[in-house]
């Protein structure tokens, strides 16, 4: 294994700026979601664990022990209703006392009896009106605890032929997301998330990376694309809609996790890690472009029901870390100029090289000068933190 001195030393003579490298990593931002923090299961069963959070203050505790150990997650974002609170005020006080804030608030347009044949979609004006309204809501919740991100995903969509008319449906969802654009408050954005099947399974109203930008590009500069790695049918070139949506100025976050089959939200960089370096290649390129927006926000979306959860949580961290430091080792002027020559082998080889390279020296270092343990996860399971909800929560 490459120690820190021998890779800092093989990246000088490549001409990377070691110290610009530990900057960016230092200032590297993923989001946790409040809902990983809590009980959950599948279809067929929730499986509960001790010491899991059970509400919105435990799950912002737990988020701020992630935070505090990797350094890297100082957002937690929201799920409306999951996260009602009387005062929003107070919870975003409460969150700045644990060290961490609000990030993006999140509605819920899918649990509701009332939503089973749609939300804003649906044929019923009072279902799309009810739905709306509970926009409304989480454009208030913004405002109260400062969040500039409104994420949007639907379930909406039909199960069988027939079933609805594709151009109404169509006309209602852009009536109601352009209703809710016109609320948000300034500075704010509307991130419209896609996927392709699930719970819809004839179609979904918002199936695709493409029905996603048009509805953004319509609704304005403020609405800006989601990317969930796990919405996509298998083989899908998710780096190359990266790279078109950063080109479009479009790209506005991510929901990382990763998939085998379908929408499996399972942890992220545990199956394909390969996949998630290739992403991160095209977003860090674009972060030296400068005529690219690349502002980005960077998200967690997982349902790891068969892991501890905060172990989890900082397990995905570390490999978004892990994707991220690699993707800044890539040798740029190399690759554009093998791109030039139509050097097809070396193209690859370079990116490969990249990916190959053992970052852990890296990371430890960028971990010890920013005064966290080299390790976040075996820090955590020494913390005694464990124990304590444990008892504390049962």
């Amino acid at each position: 294994m490459e120690d820190y001195a021998r890779l800092s030393a093989r990246l000088d003579a490549m001409g990377k700026d070691v110290e610009e490298i530990k900057e960016r990593l230092k200032a590297q931002r993923i989001e946790t979601p409040s809902w990983g923090y809590g009980n959950a299961g599948t279809r067929f069963a929730v499986f509960e664990e001790p010491g899991a959070a059970r509400d919105i203050h435990e799950r912002l505790q737990d988020a701020a022990q992630v935070h505090r150990l990797t350094g890297i997650c100082p957002s937690v974002a929201v799920h409306i209703p999951w996260d009602k609170v009387a005062d929003y005020g107070a919870l975003k006080a409460e969150a700045e006392s644990l060290g961490v804030r609000i990030g993006a608030v999140n509605p819920n347009l899918f649990q509701d009896p009332a939503y089973k044949m749609g939300s804003l979609t649906n044929e019923d004006a009072g279902v799309r009106g009810k739905a709306l309204d509970h926009l409304f809501e989480c454009v208030e919740i913004m405002e109260a605890v400062d969040s500039d991100i409104l994420s949007l995903w639907f379930a909406d969509g039909t199960n069988y032929p027939g079933q609805g008319d594709f151009r109404r449906r169509k006309a209602w969802m852009e009536e109601g997301l352009s209703a809710a654009y016109e609320r948000l408050p300034e500075g704010a954005r509307m991130l419209v998330e896609y996927k392709f099947f699930e719970p819809a399974f004839y179609h979904t109203d918002i199936a695709g990376w493409g029905m996603a930008y048009a509805f953004c590009r319509n609704l304005g500069a403020k609405a800006q694309v989601l990317v969930d790695l796990g919405h996509h049918p298998l083989g899908t070139n998710i780096e190359h809609i990266v790279a078109f949506l950063l080109s479009e100025g479009k790209l506005g976050g991510f929901h990382f996790n990763n998939k085998k089959y379908a929408d499996d939200d399972l942890t992220v960089g545990s199956i394909a890690p390969y996949e998630l370096f290739l992403i991160y290649a095209e977003l860090a390129a674009a972060e030296e472009d400068p005529e690219v927006d690349a502002d980005v926000a960077y998200m967690i979306d997982q349902s790891h029901a068969i892991k501890p959860k905060i172990e989890a949580m900082i397990q995905s961290v570390m490999h978004l870390q892990t994707a991220y430091a690699k993707a800044l080792l890539v040798d740029r002027k190399a690759l554009w100029k093998a791109q030039e020559r139509h050097d097809v082998v070396l193209c690859e080889r370079i990116l490969q090289t990249a990916f190959q390279t053992d970052v852990a020296p890296l990371l430890a270092q960028v971990r010890t000068e920013m005064g966290l343990a080299p390790d976040p996860l075996m820090a955590y399971r020494g913390s005694g933190y464990p124990q304590r909800i444990v008892a504390e929560r049962g």
